[in-house]
């Protein structure tokens, strides 16, 4: 827990009107002894601002409302200005400002300079004065001439609070015209009149009152423009004292930068594409990739959301299937007949019962608890328990399909196991971080020994704070946690955030994951990013200047070097390290934005990251970016390509009918999906058609969707046969990826184009993801890096790809899985020139089975001339037909000329030369003569007996 600032901390600003002093009932520990406004923290600003804005009645005339960092802000900037002047005085010259003061008793009328001091003692009253523990009189008189001088010091930085833009909304603390009808104005200007004629800047320099002016001058209005002025221009002037003060502005600068984010309501998105010098974020780059065990590169992942899926089959199976061992065998069946391997059953932990509650108290009393919320690592007890998910994970392993599972690493639920026995364990406070928070709603908690309450703004929707209170009935002790959050959207009000600094914490989490490896081979692990160490200290302990993602956690932040002593390794690594030696045969899945995906399997080792952008930009038809971020990612490292988990879906975002639909640019993204590397991931309802989200809370599906058997029978058609072949498409060795020279001049981005060779097996896909017709060419791939051969990026032309020899009888054989037809293509052609192809609006084109032949009978030029632009339904049928076409020709030629013509008469010259020619044509393709020919060349040979004679 942070300890409070010391007094010594404090920021001094400027002297405060007892009247407002009261009205708002500004506490004395707000205010140094001398008098001035004294801020020991952004807590403190925070409480002070509070009770000016409930004093303003801020809440209805919000322009009215000042902020803590607003008071930072003038504190800071008060401060500055103090230490300047001190510098000043302390100079080689001597003290400049007393001797100033000394001067004034004989510019000014006498008295009257005491006069001022007695009014500005007050009207701006030190604590002693204000409590009336003694008289404005008294305090004067039992000053001495040191503290003559510093009261003339504090009142020329009233004046320049007074005269400074930006201090606007806080003006009415600090207003000067108390002073009116004093020397005030004539003592502030003999003092600029004596420090204008000091020469102690230097001919031609500005007047010291000049310099501190200068803030304001350069940016009026802003107090972050004032701070960041004095950052550029005052390092000399400040000395020694600039390098701290430097700490505090970027603090201060911080917690302004916390109070002006929006913050939406959505989960995190990742930030931007993908690119070539992002693939290199993290703080230490360096290759380590986790080896891939040999199931895992063909993995194909299918999510279900475990509650709503067991409703749904519950009323498909008419059964009531609310445990996992009642899932029926015939669900897994389809799954195994339909190629997939794993599946991701959401929500199986024994989920948070106040996360359950929140949501029963804010009105939808059918759902459970977030299954982001978790009380413990334990399979729920209402799915069965631990026996009933044996039982699945047998009978799904029987079919060679694996279980996914979950792990939220980042948090528990609020009342979760460990925030009742480790408070110890989470990011807290002993104090509220707002002043305005109240906790005054129900207890959450179902453990006796503790109190758990959200704020009470929460509960009406007109805050969302970034704290909950534990209070502990046993000890007393009370703290407030924060909530998990991710710095993009509002807090997870029924979590609470982990604090990632303590090394046991650490521990604990690894050993959780550990529990769950052994339980499950496919984890994927829920915003996985946040825990990245860059992460850690940007979202929770910011050096100074890097704050503003979280409110409040600027003035908690630390250096770098603090930070890197408490977490000297990157979290992940050990996990993964741990992971393989401790769990073997484990695949992690990392759900991982803010481009960092590379940075998470290429250095923390993660097999498989998150590919967002994939979903995204296809959905969005962004085809020049997406392809882009491929080319990128094969320039730099194509093992990163086959690390991507891509999905059309996920529980945080419209489904897949939604985004794509069901027609045919559904089924040319799912087929990018299933043909590139990376780990291809069904979502919920995505094989169904269905088009409603389910919520992390749904226990049941709350539209009644029919299932779309048009889009399930497409679906076995054309892409279960390719995931049955996975295999072929998931490395990223053999990928190339190729332009589209379209036929009109230049490359048609909208076209994806690629090639993959896996053991020897070569593939070959084209997607035009537009609704317009286009037609082109692809001959040269992208750039590409070779890791076998070397660091240099490279490229290869299609015919390479594809491993063709190109020889002048060669022909290139290939099955498009679409339409099912063979396509026969002259290697020479495609070496020299590549593939031409003609695609319809959103039309894609899958060609496997690839084989080059020699073709020593002529056969395979004939179907490549004959039928180069259809394909043919069966190759062996066409090769048959074109080399026997002629035989059978001259065959019919014989049978024909041995038919009676005329009055009977057979011209038997005429039928003897046709069947020397049936013979010649059967000799020169080398074949046998079919018993059927044979029997057709008796009975025309019978009929020239009969009319010839015997021939």
């Amino acid at each position: 827990m942070t300890s409070p600032p010391q007094p010594s901390q404090r920021l001094r600003s400027f002297q405060v009107r007892e009247e407002p002093r009261t009205r708002y009932g500004l506490d004395d520990d707000l205010f140094d002894p001398a008098g001035p406004l004294a801020l020991a923290d952004a807590a403190a600003a925070r409480v002070a601002a509070g009770a000016i804005n409930e004093g303003r009645d801020a809440a209805r005339v919000p322009e009215m409302a000042v902020s803590g960092g607003d008071l930072l802000a003038v504190s800071l900037i008060q401060e500055i200005l103090r230490t300047l002047i001190a510098r000043r005085r302390a100079g080689d010259g001597g003290d400049a400002l007393a001797d100033a003061v000394d001067r004034l008793d004989l510019a000014i009328p006498p008295g009257e300079v005491s006069d001022v001091l007695l009014r500005f003692t007050s009207g701006y009253p030190p604590t002693p004065v204000y409590r009336g523990t003694t008289t404005a009189d008294e305090f004067v008189a039992m000053g001495e001439a040191d503290d003559r001088v510093a009261s003339v010091e504090e009142l020329v930085l009233l004046r320049l609070a007074n005269e400074n833009p930006a201090f606007s909304r806080v003006r009415e603390l600090c207003s000067d015209d108390d002073l009116d009808g004093t020397a005030y104005s004539d003592v502030i200007r003999e003092l600029e009149a004596a420090f204008a004629g000091d020469g102690s800047d230097g001919v031609g320099a500005p007047s010291f009152f000049d310099t501190l002016r200068a803030p304001f001058l350069a940016s009026p209005t802003s107090l972050s423009g004032q701070l960041d002025f004095i950052r550029s221009n005052w390092g000399d002037l400040l000395g020694d004292r600039f390098a701290p003060l430097l700490q505090q502005m970027l603090r201060v600068l911080d917690v302004i930068g916390e109070e002006q984010t929006t913050r939406g309501g959505g989960p995190g998105r990742p930030s931007e594409v993908l690119g070539a010098s992002d693939l290199r974020r993290g703080r230490e780059e360096y290759e380590r990739f986790s080896q891939d065990e040999s199931w895992m590169p063909s993995l194909v992942l299918m999510a279900r959301s475990t509650y709503v899926w067991l409703d749904q089959l519950s009323k498909k199976h008419q059964a009531d299937i609310h445990r996992l061992d009642q899932v029926p065998d015939a669900e897994l069946d389809a799954l195994a007949d339909g190629g997939f391997t794993g599946l991701w059953l959401i929500g199986l932990w024994e989920r948070s019962r106040a996360s359950r509650r929140i949501k029963h108290l804010r009105g939808d009393p059918e759902a459970v608890a977030s299954a982001y919320a978790l009380y413990d690592y334990e399979i729920a007890a209402d799915l069965g328990g631990r026996e009933s998910y044996e039982d699945l994970r047998d009978r799904a392993w029987s079919r060679g399909i694996r279980l996914a599972s979950d792990m939220v690493p980042n948090h528990v639920g609020i009342d979760g196991r460990w925030v009742v026995e480790h408070p110890d364990w989470f990011l807290s406070l002993p104090y509220p971080p707002y002043p305005g928070y109240e906790f005054g709603g129900p207890d959450l908690s179902e453990d006796p020994r503790v109190a758990i309450h959200i704020e009470d703004h929460y509960w009406d929707g007109t805050d969302a704070a970034v704290v909950f209170k534990r209070y502990d009935r046993e000890t007393g002790d009370t703290r407030f946690i924060y909530h998990g959050n991710d710095g993009t959207s509002m807090p997870w009000n029924d979590t609470a955030q982990l604090d990632y600094l303590s090394a046991e914490v650490r521990e604990g989490v690894i050993q959780t994951i550990l529990h769950v490896a052994r339980m499950f081979p496919i984890i994927r692990f829920d915003a996985a990013m946040t825990l990245a160490k860059q992460h850690i200290q940007r979202l929770w302990f910011p050096p100074p200047g890097h704050g503003g993602a979280i409110p409040s956690r600027s003035e908690h932040g630390i250096t770098d070097a603090e930070f890197e002593a408490l977490i000297p390794e990157e979290f992940w690594r050990e996990v993964v390290d741990r992971v393989a030696a401790e769990a073997p045969d484990t695949l992690l899945l990392a759900e991982a934005f803010w481009m960092l995906e590379g940075y998470f399997v290429r250095t923390l080792g993660m097999h498989r990251v998150y590919n967002s952008a994939f979903m995204h930009m296809t959905a969005q038809e962004d085809n020049a970016k997406y392809r882009r971020l491929i080319k990128d990612v094969i320039e730099f490292d194509p093992e990163i390509l086959k690390r991507f988990v891509n999905f059309m879906n996920n529980p945080d975002e419209e489904t897949a009918a939604v985004q794509f639909g069901t027609g045919d640019k559904y089924f040319g993204v799912v087929t990018l999906m299933v043909t590139m590397p990376g780990l291809p991931m069904f979502g919920h309802g995505q094989l169904e058609g269905f088009r409603e989200k389910y919520g992390m809370e749904f226990r049941r599906a709350r539209w009644d969707e029919p299932v779309d058997p048009g889009l399930g029978e497409r679906h076995r058609r054309e892409i279960y046969p390719l995931l049955h072949r996975r295999w072929q498409f998931a490395e990223a060795a053999g990928f190339l990826l190729y332009d589209f020279e379209s036929d009109g001049g230049g490359v048609d981005d909208d076209v994806y184009a690629y090639s993959n060779m896996v053991d020897g097996h070569g593939s070959l896909v084209l997607f035009n993801n537009k609704y317009k017709d286009t037609a082109g060419r692809i001959s040269v791939s992208s750039p590409f890096v070779d890791k076998a051969g070397g660091s240099a990026a490279t490229t290869r032309t299609l015919g390479d790809g594809l491993g063709l020899e190109g020889g002048e009888h060669d022909f290139l054989t290939m099955r498009e899985v679409v339409s099912g037809r063979w396509h026969v293509l002259p290697s020479r052609a495609i070496v020299d020139g590549g593939f031409h192809m003609h695609l319809g609006a959103f039309e894609h084109r899958v060609f496997i089975d690839l084989h080059e032949v020699t073709d020593h009978t002529g056969a395979h030029a004939l179907v490549a001339d004959r039928f180069a632009e259809q394909g043919v339904p069966d190759l062996d049928e066409a090769l048959l037909e074109v080399r026997t076409g002629p035989m059978h020709a001259a065959l019919a030629a014989f049978a024909d000329a041995v038919r009676p013509v005329g009055d009977g008469e057979v011209d038997a010259p005429a039928a003897l030369v046709a069947l020397d020619g049936f013979a010649a044509e059967a000799d020169a393709l080398g074949m046998d003569i079919a018993p059927s020919s044979k029997a057709v060349i008796a009975q025309a040979l019978g009929r020239l007996a009969d009319a010839e004679g015997d021939i």
